[in-house]
């Protein structure tokens, strides 16, 4: 299939793991995903459940071979790890090494341009108003990623609220370390998941 994308195409779950992994199993990366990015095809994280590897990230990035956009396909079966937001996604990518500048590119203006709206995330005189103000919040975070494997960082971003439409919408949110808490729930039910994250009164839908 990836030899048929063309320029602008998107390749998402670009940094699985095993199987249809972009590397192989000795760590180096495969020469369609070089051809691929040569050709212009954009290369996307989608980390959802089961698509984020780091020792996939970290042989791609090594070959210069960045993500053009991270984005969370967060979910059900993900949102309370180990993707759980757009926010731990582009710490992940911190963590291993990509430049704070192309994480926020990466999830804001790339993502805009590969849809065809480049009027969308970056701010200009004219463009849309819509901001989400972000801080870089220091201390020890442990993040894991689709097969288990957890990744330490020292800092971490966070929210501290948006902007929408010209009103300020502060994030009032507990400032918890959720990533600490996450346990792979991979022999659990989808029953089980929605239990956990919606209640036990979820399970007699």
């Amino acid at each position: 299939m990836l030899p048929r994308l063309r320029r602008g195409d998107i390749l998402t779950h670009c940094f699985r793991p095993f199987p249809n992994a972009p590397v192989f199993a000795s760590g180096a990366v495969r020469p369609d995903m070089r051809l691929a990015r040569e050709r212009g095809v954009i290369f996307d994280i989608g980390h959802g459940m089961g698509s984020f590897d780091f020792e996939v990230a970290k042989a791609m990035l090594a070959e210069g071979l960045a993500p053009d956009v991270i984005s969370s396909d967060v979910h059900l079966y993900c949102v309370d790890g180990p993707a759980f937001d757009i926010l731990v996604c582009m710490s992940k990518l911190m963590a291993l090494g990509m430049p704070l500048v192309e994480v926020l590119r990466a999830a804001t203006q790339r993502p805009a341009e590969a849809i065809a709206r480049p009027e969308l995330g970056t701010l200009k005189v004219g463009g849309a108003g819509d901001v989400a103000v972000l801080k870089l919040q220091p201390g020890r975070f442990t993040f894991v990623d689709a097969v288990g494997a957890s990744l330490i960082a020292d800092q971490r971003l966070v929210s501290n609220g948006i902007v929408i439409g010209g009103k300020w919408w502060p994030n009032e949110a507990p400032d918890h370390n959720e990533t600490e808490r996450f346990e792979a729930h991979a022999h659990h039910t989808h029953v089980d998941v929605a239990a956990g994250h919606f209640g036990p009164s979820s399970s007699s839908f």
